[in-house]
């Protein structure tokens, strides 16, 4: 064979190869193309940005249809909520890309919250489908998701990341193509399955884009696409995106059993609301004595254990209780020297239950009801870094757990999953300009045992010092006015409104205020 024909030759192996990725027909309605590496990426620097790893690690093939585009203009023209949900994302990103990347899957599955929860891990949807992966309750019962009274795994950041990778490869496995996989993850294998055996009965194709599926899986693939797109080229969408430093977030604690979650994230001196956004599983205002393990970032890590081990206050106001035949809701409260109304509060029972089950457990005051149960005293944090400071609790390197850095969590409007139930909706300016195959009611989730002996000389010195007259904390119950409460600690309104930032006098029940030494 002469040298020109082979070069004829292979002339014609890439010209087959380049049809292969181009128009699938003479419509040019879907196409697909190989992935490709932005040109803005050194792929010869170690990346200091986990969205740098996002990028290298693409692996699908890129979609290339109307739908993709329509919603690509979508997301770029609602920036801010795809930097809402990149902000949000930035405490789990790191942890879910070392998991990807360890089991040798694609990159860009570690977007695909963003098309299921908005990375919100406490969204919910009308198919009871929860937690920043969305499982149901079935399908998290299947990939060993705990979900009970106490605790709904669906919605615990580490849990839930490795059940939807489990599920994820399984589907891959199953369907051999990872659209296919993707469509199986939002409509299910079976329906999946039932599409390709419908169309091969016809002599249809049973690829992704061949497949008659409902809108909300038709949709699917392309936001995933469309987020994927912008991630990869922001610049081009006019989008910054928040860098996420290459570097674990959070941590697990192993802390002490039966703990209020208020008093938890007090002594990580974090906000409620960011511990909780942390540690979302936790169905009741307590870490059950069976899982006290919690997330935290680093610094606060070291800060719970070193004020847990100089705190001897209460770590639970509630003791559980198990009912018996014949009582009632009533009989117990009096029991525990509680007001009826406390005891269905705490444990959210409804205005018209009345009468326990046999066996109900329920949360019941721990010690009287009107000896104060709201303060927390601002302790003296030790300047040591020893990781053993508190026998009992263990924090884990952050290689065992990891995830990315801090930030803010702020809330915007933006393109979700249509199943999803929202606290903040889009306005109606930004719903008329959604693309015409997706749901009208698409939107975006918004973001919220003894103590142990201290050792070392650092923490013993920090135990037996005498607790500063920091800042204290309380939380609004029926009745309590600013009025009231400056008396009580002796402080005045005005205080207490600046140091909560409060424009008015009005204070709603259950709110954690700061009070002023």
């Amino acid at each position: 064979m002469s040298v020109t024909f082979r070069l004829f030759a292979l002339v014609l192996v890439f010209f087959a190869a380049g049809c292969a990725l181009g128009p699938k027909d003479t419509d040019g309605d879907a196409f697909l193309t190989a992935v490709d590496t932005p040109h803005t990426i050194d792929l010869t620097q170690d990346p200091d940005d986990v969205w740098v790893r996002i990028r290298r690690g693409f692996a699908i093939p890129n979609l290339n249809t109307p739908l993709v585009q329509e919603w690509t203009d979508y997301y770029a023209r609602h920036a801010t909520s795809v930097l809402t949900m990149s902000e949000r994302a930035s405490k789990y990103l790191y942890f879910i890309v070392e998991e990807l990347e360890r089991r040798g899957m694609p990159t860009e599955l570690a977007l695909l919250p963003f098309v299921e929860s908005a990375f919100n891990p406490t969204a919910y949807s009308r198919a009871h489908a929860s937690g920043l992966w969305q499982f149901i309750p079935s399908t998290g019962k299947h990939f060993n998701l705990r979900q009970d009274p106490w605790l709904d795994e669906r919605r615990d950041p580490v849990a839930s990341t490795h059940a939807a990778l489990d599920y994820l490869t399984y589907l891959f496995d199953y369907q051999g193509d990872w659209f296919l996989a993707l469509a199986s993850y939002n409509w299910g294998e079976g329906a999946v399955r039932r599409a390709i055996e419908k169309n091969e009965s016809q002599d249809l194709g049973t690829d992704y884009l061949s497949l008659k599926m409902p809108d909300e899986t038709r949709n699917y693939v392309p936001k995933l696409q469309a987020i994927k797109n912008i991630i990869a080229n922001p610049i081009a969408y006019n989008i910054q995106l928040p860098k996420v430093n290459n570097e674990p977030y959070f941590t697990v604690v192993h802390g002490p059993s039966h703990m209020d979650i208020e008093i938890a994230a007090a002594l990580a001196e974090m906000p409620l609301e960011e511990f909780k956004f942390l540690n979302p599983a936790y169905q009741k205002e307590i870490i059950p004595q069976d899982r006290p393990t919690i997330l935290l970032p680093k610094p606060n890590a070291r800060l719970f254990k070193t004020n847990l081990a100089s705190y001897d206050g209460k770590l639970s106001r509630w003791d559980i209780y198990e009912a018996r035949a014949g009582e009632s809701y009533q009989d117990i409260a009096e029991k525990f020297d509680m007001s009826l109304s406390q005891l269905k509060q705490i444990n959210h029972l409804g205005k018209k239950n009345q009468q326990a089950t046999s066996g109900q457990t329920l949360f019941v005051a721990a010690r009287p009801a009107d000896e104060p149960l709201d303060e927390l005293p601002a302790t003296e944090i030790a300047d040591t870094e020893d990781s053993n400071a508190v026998v009992g609790v263990q924090v884990a390197t952050l290689d065992e757990v990891p995830t990315v850095r801090r930030s803010s969590v702020t809330t915007a409007a933006a393109p979700n999953n249509t199943s999803t139930k929202l606290a903040a909706r889009p306005s109606t300016k930004a719903a008329a300009n959604v693309p015409a195959h997706a749901p009208t009611n698409a939107s975006d989730t918004a973001g919220t045992a003894p103590t142990g002996a201290s050792s070392g000389q650092a923490a013993a010195s920090s135990a037996s010092r005498a607790l500063p007259s920091g800042p204290r904390y309380h939380v609004v119950k029926q009745g309590d006015t600013l009025y009231s409460l400056a008396r009580r600690y002796s402080t005045s309104v005005q205080a207490i409104q600046q140091l909560n930032h409060l424009n008015n006098h009005r204070i709603p029940l259950g709110k954690r205020l700061l009070i002023p030494s």
